[in-house]
């Protein structure tokens, strides 16, 4: 059935993606426990409005079922409701005429004497007044409501939305003509978890904590629920496995920095006191752990359900790894720390470029995701002269599902990348991700290799010339600064 979906106009890169997470979650494409994990298939049938921008809040999106689509609409962070359409039109004219038309049998059981039900107006690039409000919900006497209104706890929801012609360029998607919409609610976002997770009110805090809204969107495109195990290799402050917690997963995270996963700021302002700050269940175990020298055992395979993670790429922190400069160099060799030191012991590291990191985490995640599991993680892009590089890392025991770019500066950006394991990690797929390193490392920009990525990003270079612009020009510009 085709439902009408109004999204939340903001992070429009991400708004389809997680959408669709979301749907295969919910079962949208048939039995997850199908040992078929091809991922081409998997795609959702969407369509606009007449006369739409693709940036445009309203998309018509075709599910399997109400209890699918209510399901998608409360986990969704980006989904504002989906609705049940009982009609559109240009005018209140042609509106009546089309839910009047509509067919009873889906009508009438919401109009019953022991329902109570709730209209709401809404408009998008305009401001209605209340009178406004009121005038238009009037004018819906046509329909036989026989039920009691109730404005804090309906039965039912009814929306009545509408958009004005808006060629002109004033910060919001262009539409050619007049629309409304009328139809029942069937679930919407809890933005609420927004304002309760904000990083200001969180215990523990590090300059590297990813936001609350984008750490529920990775746990949403890694599909983190109960009974799922999700890992982060880069904790920090464990803002990514809350998120992922809140949904229910079980969580286990690592981080080279000793100090923050064993002694935080103390025993009440570490990692685990921001998960005692929400209810929320602790992680099975924090590890100090060097994603360049994992720590699991051979042939330990398929443990996580997904790896969630923002990796260290120059830009807030650089990426580090262990060994020291003298131990890598050979000028030192291997040693062992005595055991009345090793209390107090800060192992030394070196720089980790990343390209090395990137490779690595695909190789953890090859070996140790189930099948069917996500790898879900930001990439940076650093825009030249107005081009994007889009060559991004492969593995061939991944496919990459979706990407969803968010623009921080007129030169760089970072895209979210989410993989689902579709092959076993084998002796031969890890040779041949090794040439598939190679290759990437070969033909990608020389900043990557090179860590300079915080150098290209915050050269003044950047400020003194002309061209600070370009790379935006290609981009519609919104309103707001996350969209």
């Amino acid at each position: 059935m085709w439902y009408l979906c109004v999204f939340y106009h903001r992070l429009l890169d991400y708004r389809k993606p997680e959408f669709e997470s979301l749907a295969d979650l919910f079962g949208a494409f048939g039995d997850k426990r199908s040992s078929d994990f091809n991922t081409q298939d998997k795609v959702l049938q969407w369509r606009l409005p007449k006369h739409y921008h693709p940036d445009s809040p309203f998309h018509f999106v075709h599910l399997p079922s109400e209890d699918v689509a209510r399901n998608i609409a409360n986990r969704s962070i980006l989904v504002k409701g989906i609705y049940e359409l009982w009609g559109e039109g240009n005018d209140f004219e042609e509106l009546e005429e089309a839910v009047k038309s509509y067919p009873d049998e889906r009508k009438l059981p919401y109009l019953e004497y022991e329902s109570t039900f709730k209209i709401t107006v809404d408009s998008f690039g305009k401001v209605l007044s209340l009178q406004e409000q009121n005038e238009r919900i009037q004018g819906l006497s046509y329909i036989p409501f026989k039920g009691r209104v109730n404005l804090k706890n309906p039965d039912h929801n009814f929306w009545l939305m509408e958009t004005d012609e808006n060629e002109t360029n004033n910060g919001l998607p262009p539409v050619v003509k007049r629309r409304i919409f009328f139809g029942r609610e069937i679930g919407g976002a809890d933005r609420k978890l927004i304002p309760m997770y904000q990083l200001k009110t969180r215990n523990y805090l590090g300059p590297t904590a990813m936001d609350a809204e984008m750490a529920f969107l990775m746990a949403n495109q890694a599909q983190a629920a109960p009974g799922k195990f999700v890992y982060d290799p880069f904790v920090g402050t464990g803002s990514i496995l809350v998120s992922a917690a809140h949904f229910g997963a079980m969580t286990m995270g690592a981080d080279i920095d000793i100090r923050l996963v064993r002694d935080g700021r103390g025993p009440d302002c570490n990692v685990w006191s921001n998960f005692k700050q929400y209810g929320l269940p602790m992680p099975i175990g924090l590890l100090r752990a060097d994603n360049n020298l994992p720590p699991w055992r051979p042939g330990l395979k398929e443990v996580f359900d997904g790896i969630i993670c923002d990796p260290p790429y120059g830009v807030r922190a650089g990426g580090r790894k262990s060994g020291g400069r003298k131990l890598l160099k050979g000028i030192v060799g291997p040693y062992t720390i005595p055991d009345d030191k090793r209390a107090d012991h800060i192992p030394s590291t070196a720089a980790y470029t990343l390209v090395e990191c990137v490779h690595d985490l695909l190789d953890i995640a090859a070996r140790m995701l189930v099948m069917g599991g996500r790898l879900v993680f930001f990439y940076p892009v650093l825009r030249e002269d107005g081009s994007v590089e889009t060559h991004f890392p492969e593995h061939p025991c991944f496919k990459l599902v979706a990407t969803s770019e968010q623009m921080l500066s007129s030169r760089y950006s970072r895209v979210l990348l989410t993989m689902v394991k579709t092959s076993l990690y084998t002796e031969e797929l890890t040779l041949a991700a090794r040439i598939k390193h190679l290759e990437f490392r070969e033909n990608h920009l020389k900043w990557l290799e090179n860590g300079n990525l915080h150098s290209s990003v915050f050269s003044p270079a950047d400020a003194e010339s002309g061209d600070s612009k370009v790379s935006k020009e290609s981009k519609l510009k919104y309103r707001g600064k996350y969209v």
